[in-house]
Formats: C-alpha cells, structure tokens, sequence
C-alpha cells in the first residue's frame, strides 16, 4: 500500500508541474487578442516585427486571402520590405490536435522567408512530450528558403527538386501539417504580390450533348454539388439540422446551364459575359447564416465564399456578383439566398477540379474562443461534359498519404507482428496443451518475444505507443466530428486501435495490455528479470483484500480525464501525464525535467517488485478497454472445480481470479498460465486426481477434451 501512495503523489505532483509548465509555455492554448482574425490593422495585435527584422511600420490588411505589407523608414521614406502574413488567414489546416497551429509568417520581395512565429498552438505533444522550442527550431528551417521551391519534409532529393526538412522526432503529423501551412500561406501571398508566376490551365473544351437534364440527374452526375456544414464543425450544439447547405455549380456549360436557368437565362447570361470568364452560382437551402457576408459593403469583396484551384484562390467582389431570381430544372430545392458569380482570373479553369469554401469562425466550446475556419466541397465538370473527358492531373497527396507511403517498409512489419500475434492467440489451445506448469515455454516464446519486439520496435523505434490521450480524442470526435484524416495520420497508432478494438471486442483487453502493450511488456520483462536474478524472494503480490480495492482507482482515473477533457481536452490532455509513456519511450528520461523522470522510474522500480503495478492499479488506457471487455466475443475455459479449487487463482499474476473461481476479464492480461494448467495432468488438481484412478485401475488416459476432462471411456458391449 505503501508503495501506491507514493505513486499517486508522484502522480499529483506530476499533474500539478504539468500545469505549471503550461503557464510556462508561450504559444500553448495561448489567448490570443480576438481582433487579431479580423481587425484592419493585424500588427496592432500581432508581434509583426518579430517575423520581419528591419520593418519599422506595417500597412492595413490588403488583398485575398489578407496579408500585410511591411516598410521601413529610409531618408524619411517609407520602403516595402515585404510582407507579412498570419495563417489562419489562409488556411486551418489542422494538425495533430486537429486544431491549427496559428502562425505568423515574415516573408522579402524576393519570396524568401525571414521569420516565423508560432503565435498559438494545440499540440499537447509540444507541451508534455517534445519542448516546445522543437517547434521553433523546425520553423527556422524556413528561414531564408524560396517559397516557389517544394518544400517537404523528409531528405532533400535534388533530382527531383525536393528541398528537404529535418522532421521532430514523435511528431511527424505536426510537422507536415506545419509544412502545408508554410508552403501554402507563403504562396497565396507571392502569387497576389507578383512573386510567383500566375498559374496557367488549359481552358476547357465543352461536348455538347443537348440533354435534358431534372436536378436529381445534375446531383448524381455531380454537375451540382453540396456544402453542409454542421453545427458541431462551428462549435455550435446540434439542433439536427445543418448549420448552412448550400447548393453549387458551373454555368458556362450548355447541357448544365440550359438545365439549371432555361435556354432563355443562360443565353443572356452568356451574353455578359467577356471571353474566359466563368459563372458559379450559389444557393442557400437549409440554415440562416449568409454566404454573402453580412460586412459586406459596395466595393468590398464578399468573404464568406471563395473558390480554391490548386494553390490558387479566387474571390468575388460588388462588380462579380449578379441575381439569381430562380433555378428552371425540374425538382430544383427551395432556396432562401442565391447568387451568380463571375470568375475573371485566367488562372481558372473548368477542365480542372475545384473547391468551393465557405469561410467562417469556429467557436471553441471549452474557452468560448473564436477562430477561422475553412469549409470546402470538391467540384469537377463530368467526364461527358468535357472533350475527350477529363484531363489527366498529378494531385499531390494528402499529409496522411505521404506518411504512409514514406513508411512503408514498418507499416508492413508492424501489421504483420499484429497479425501474427492475432494468430498465434487464436492458437493458443494447441499452444497451452504442449505446455506444462513446470515447462511453459511453448507458450512463453511467444509471448516474452512479443514483449521484447513491442518494447524495442514498437515503443522506442516507431513509437507507437497507444495513449488515453487517444481515446479521448476518438470519443470527441464521434461526439462532434469526426475526421479520418485525423486518426490515419499517424499509421502505426491507427492500425494498433484496429487491433485493440478488434481483440477486446474478441477476446478482452488482455491481448494488448499483456502481449503487446510496451510499457505493458516493459514492466512485466522487469519483473521476470528481477526474479530470474535472484530477487524472487523480495516479489510479492497486494493482499486480496487491497488489490480488489485499489483495482478501482485506474477506472477513477480514466472518468476523471473523460470528465475534465469535456470541459478543457487540453486541460485533460495535460493531466494525462500520469500515463508514463511518453516519458518512457518517446521523449526519453533524461530529456525531461526530474518529476516525469521519478514518476516514470518509481512505476519500473516497483515493477520489480511487484508484478505490473501500474497496469493494475492506476493505467487509465487499461480502465477504457477493461469496459468494453465485459462484452467480449469469447473467455477462457473454466471447470466446475474451479469454484473451489485455487490452483489457478495461487499463479495469476494478473490477480484476476476471484474467491469464487471466476475470470474477470476487465482484469486478465492473458498470460495463459491457467489455460496451461487447465490441461496438465500433474498440475490440475481434478485432472490430476482422475489420471491417478485410471493409473490405479489400468485404464488409458485417454485425450483431454475441450472441457478439461480426459475424454470418457464407454465399455463396448459384445454383440
């Protein structure tokens, strides 16, 4: 008892430090001026001179999407430097947290970086695992880099181009996301200041088919698209209903805008229009929120909708704008706002796939912050509306793609140790029955090899460590929204829940937390050592009486971080430093300050002792997959002597056999010395007792069956 006092003020102390260091921590879940998303002037609230050394004045935000001009006083006149740009005026791109890292970006009149600042950020990872100045060392990077070069992270390849940068070990999604904020804010901006050549598409070259098209026909076909965006993607509570839909599509095809204004309309409309200019019209249909802005004002620009090609983005303003009275295709939905608008930059194309956005604020629920936000759905003319079909183009792909693909070789040995392992326990009968109590090894080769791969490839090498951090994430995300880009960015991490989630629901939580599990696997090999080092003596197991007891705190735990994390999931976040994990493997022990450093070293110190403490008594991570294993597919067998007999419940280490004889499988970590003895006729008492009778009478021993009996003899009657 003790010793578990003394772990959970260790613990305490841990989360109290934790908090501490957070109010250390300049950019985390930092507060940030609410004016600074929208005033004209962002260096008023925004630290511009930090990003842009030498510029002494800055203008007003300009252009679209905004970015700010820097100047410097030289003979009493004002000199253009540059520019200076915040991110979150360009892109959310989220990243690991699912929140963007909020970022201020100086950049010369030659498209080379000059600073970078990272105002705020969500990434726990930064906080509580890796320094936050890891951060700041990664965007230094940028510093003096041309924003038309490709950027990526990962060794430079001059053949092909690549410029290369260093990535932060244990935070590979952070950093590519981090990367797509710098390359994409960065040429946003060259490309309205001239620094970057415009983009040049081949215009599209209709085929005309003189069909009648109704709306159903233009929605499946894809000529018309939808934009919903839900309540909970603003922050808002869901009332079943979405927050705003609307409804879109190009005009400049025949077949599509006879469908959708009647062969009368589109001809006028045609008529309007200059050569290469191109006709997007908007509907309204659920939701009372404009997408035409309710700022706007005559010479302004409208700012809640714009179309995406590529890098390149395109806005409207008053002169772009025309009415809407009406939709002529048959079937077309009631409207409650509308909108034609007029495409006039070269660089647009409708042969080529493109994004409408919706531009808004996201509210966050825990501190009522409001940040921007960027909703996007995917239009592309169908095939047969294009001569010769769609074009041919090299998408780039997606952060969580690249990662996959750069990892290949260990994604492919990490799956296959999953399923191995999954197999081999599927066998574990045939395994068990060539087991003895007094030889246990073809059962334990596989496990102590499962535990020494988990521990030295999929702890220390991939990291792949699974947190309750996680499982907070997963369970906001079905709450609020969910994002698969989210979860697959980080491969080794996504297919390890595949996994748990798989093998709970099949057989408990035991197969990870006792085979795979590293800190799991790292704590029970400490103590197998200890006690084939002659430290057995000193082993001892928690009475009864405190285990069935302290057994509960893990679960007290697991509610706690679920409670605080619907208030505050960085609050949350932090707190789950009682997990020992990222200590332990991915940040390193002497890489920390000394508090996570003892925590860490007490839990293993005692593990020597006593057989996995921590995973007993106080894993949260355990506590959530204990729940859902109460629900389990399949259990280990059990005799109708096990209600008396104690021969089982005398070697659990897991101390998951009650006064009664039963498995709890919330608490079994499947070592399987039961299931050997379940079939040892030495070992087990009532097998024991039934192979001495047949012995004493000369019968066979026959097979022992699935019940754990030998197999009954029946006399064979003469004819």
């Amino acid at each position: 008892m003790n010793f578990l006092s003394f772990l959970l003020r260790v613990c305490v102390a841990a989360a109290a430090l934790s908090g501490l260091h957070a109010a250390w921590a300049t950019a985390y879940e930092a507060e940030l001026p609410a004016e600074i998303h929208g005033a004209k002037r962002l260096c008023d609230y925004a630290p511009c001179a930090e990003v842009f050394p030498g510029a002494t004045s800055f203008s007003e935000r300009k252009g679209q999407p905004p970015y700010v001009e820097a100047f410097a006083d030289v003979q009493g006149q004002r000199k253009l430097l540059g520019y200076v740009m915040l991110s979150t005026d360009i892109t959310d791109t989220p990243a690991y947290s699912g929140k963007p890292v909020v970022t201020l970006i100086g950049m010369d009149l030659k498209g080379r970086f000059v600073g970078v600042k990272v105002l705020k950020h969500s990434e726990p990872i930064l906080l509580l695992g890796i320094p936050e100045t890891a951060l700041t060392k990664f965007n230094d990077q940028y510093l003096g880099k041309f924003v038309g070069d490709k950027l990526e992270v990962g060794p430079s390849r001059p053949d092909e181009g690549v410029v290369g940068i260093d990535a932060i070990s244990g935070a590979t999604v952070t950093v590519i996301a981090q990367n797509q904020v710098m390359t994409m804010s960065g040429a946003a901006v060259a490309r309205q200041t001239g620094i970057l050549a415009p983009t040049v598409r081949a215009q599209a070259k209709f085929a005309e088919t003189k069909r009648t098209l109704d709306w159903a026909s233009l929605a499946d076909e894809g000529a018309v698209q939808r934009l919903a965006v839900q309540p909970a993607q603003v922050g808002l509570e869901g009332r079943g209903a979405p927050f705003i839909e609307l409804w879109f599509g190009y005009l400049n095809h025949p077949d599509i805008g006879r469908a959708l204004l009647g062969a009368a309309g589109w001809s006028s409309l045609m008529s309007r229009l200059k050569p290469g200019e191109h006709a997007i019209f908007i509907i309204r249909t659920e939701g009372t929120e404009s997408f035409k802005g309710s700022g706007f004002v005559r010479g302004g620009i409208y700012d809640r909708v714009q179309l995406r090609q590529g890098m390149d983005s395109f806005t409207f303003r008053d002169l772009d704008y025309l009415n809407l009275y009406g939709l002529e295709a048959a079937g077309a939905p009631r409207f409650t706002e509308s909108a034609i608008f007029i495409v006039r930059s070269p660089s647009f194309s409708a042969a080529y796939p493109w994004k409408l956005s919706f531009l808004g604020n996201r509210v966050d629920r825990a501190t009522g912050a409001r940040s921007f936000a960027s909703f996007d759905a995917p239009y592309w003319l169908p095939d047969w509306a294009l001569q010769g079909g769609r074009p041919e183009i090299d998408e780039p792909d997606a952060a969580w793609v690249k990662v996959w693909k750069s990892r290949a070789v260990e994604i492919a040995l990490f799956a296959g140790l999953l399923v191995a392992v999954a197999v081999v326990y599927a066998l574990r009968d045939q395994l068990t029955r060539r087991a003895t109590r007094r030889n246990k090894w073809p059962v334990n080769a596989f496990k102590y090899s499962a535990w020494v791969i988990s521990i030295a490839f999929v702890g220390f090498h991939l990291m792949a460590q699974p947190s309750i951090t996680q499982v907070l994430t997963w369970f906001h995300a079905l709450l609020f929204q969910w994002t698969w880009e989210l979860f697959l960015s980080d491969p080794f991490v996504f297919l390890f829940w595949i996994f748990i989630i798989l093998t709970v629901f099949v057989w408990g939580r035991g197969l990870f937390c006792g085979w795979l599990c590293p800190f799991g696997s790292l704590s029970e090999l400490l103590y197998k050592v200890g006690g084939a080092i002659g430290l057995r003596r000193f082993q001892r197991a928690l009475p009864r009486a405190w285990h069935d007891r302290l057994k509960w705190v893990k679960y007290g735990v697991f509610l706690g971080l679920l409670g605080v994390s619907m208030f505050s999931m960085g609050r949350a976040e932090m707190l789950a430093e009682v997990e020992p994990f990222k200590t332990t493997f991915l940040v390193g022990w002497f890489e920390r300050s000394w508090p996570y450093t003892l925590f860490v070293a007490t839990i293993l110190g005692v593990s020597i002792f006593v057989e996995r403490p921590y995973c007993k008594y106080l894993c949260p991570l355990g506590a959530s997959l204990a729940m859902p294993s109460t629900f389990r597919w399949f259990g280990l067998r059990r005799k109708q002597e096990c209600s008396t007999c104690k021969a089982c419940a005398t070697g659990c280490g897991a101390q998951a056999i009650d006064a009664d004889g039963r498995i709890d499988h919330r608490e079994c970590l499947h070592c399987l010395d039961c299931m050997v003895l379940y079939t040892d006729s030495h070992a087990c008492p009532p097998l024991a007792r039934e192979r001495k009778h047949r012995e004493r009478d000369g019968l066979p021993l026959t097979r022992i069956g699935r019940d754990g009996y030998f197999i009954p003899i029946h006399p064979v009657k003469p004819d």
